[in-house]
């Protein structure tokens, strides 16, 4: 390990081999590290945090600090982070809260961008992008391979589905639908098609693609008849890709209403 003089490490800390810890970094009691973590300088870290292999702390992040719910009082919550994620400058991510699960989630490979913050409870999958500012209320969850544009802000307790494109400056007050490009602000938010090429660089087979394209004609663009109608002809003589089926059941779970 290589340990700056200058950090304050707890002694109950508990570290893998390889992790790297930079200067004015503050870790608190409760902290468990993966092997080969680094965290470059001015980093704290608290909390019953739980850190994978092989991440990637920029400065000033804030990691697992009490939840901004002033509900909270002190409970033992607890953060988990998995592995191989970049997390840069001014990034904060808050532990859970007992009104939640008592757990914040944040999966493999992400990219979260400078000043993105993550409050408590959310669950954010794996290859997941956030650009700089994006901000997560609490209790958001956030499906694999997602895009979270800068400047954005999701609404508490909604979702993000999977390989889902939230474009910038959006404000999401319901769920945003897998497999689509949605961007807007508030009541005025709306999809707009596929995120073809982004599945597209995500290697999904073309014939998928054009089933979800057909899906959403149907769905979303023709608007002549109502939309349970639409969705029932779907259900029965739609495509039944796997892509398709969890776009359906996706609306069928939705609490908060999807955008269209």
């Amino acid at each position: 390990m290589k340990i700056h003089p200058s950090a304050t490490i707890h002694p109950d800390t508990e570290m893998g081999e390889d992790v790297e810890i930079g200067p004015q970094c503050i870790i608190g009691p409760g902290v468990r590290i993966g092997a080969g973590t680094r965290l470059l300088s001015h980093v704290v870290m608290e909390g019953f945090t739980e850190v994978g292999e092989n991440n990637f702390f920029h400065p000033f992040c804030s990691i697992g600090t009490a939840p901004q719910d002033l509900k909270y009082k002190g409970e033992p919550t607890r953060l988990l982070i998995g592995s191989r994620n970049q997390i840069r400058e001014f990034v904060t991510i808050h532990r859970g809260t007992a009104g939640g699960h008592q757990l914040t989630r944040i999966g493999n490979d992400n990219l979260l961008m400078a000043y993105a913050h993550v409050a408590h409870d959310c669950t954010v999958g794996s290859g997941v992008i956030m650009a700089n500012a994006a901000t997560l209320a609490g209790h958001v969850e956030v499906g694999d391979g997602a895009t979270v544009g800068a400047s954005t802000g999701v609404h508490q307790f909604c979702r993000v589905g999977l390989e889902a494109f939230i474009g910038g400056y959006s404000v999401i007050t319901r769920d945003a639908l897998p497999y689509m490009k949605t961007v807007g602000d508030r009541n005025n938010a709306k999809t707009y098609g596929v995120n073809s090429i982004g599945l597209e660089r995500k290697q999904m087979p073309g014939e998928n693609i054009a089933a979800l394209q057909q899906v959403y004609r149907w769905l979303i663009q023709n608007r002549k008849r109502p939309f349970e109608e639409r969705l029932m002809e779907v259900r029965k003589s739609g495509p039944k890709t796997a892509e398709v089926l969890l776009l359906l059941d996706f609306m069928a779970t939705s609490e908060r209403g999807f955008i269209r």
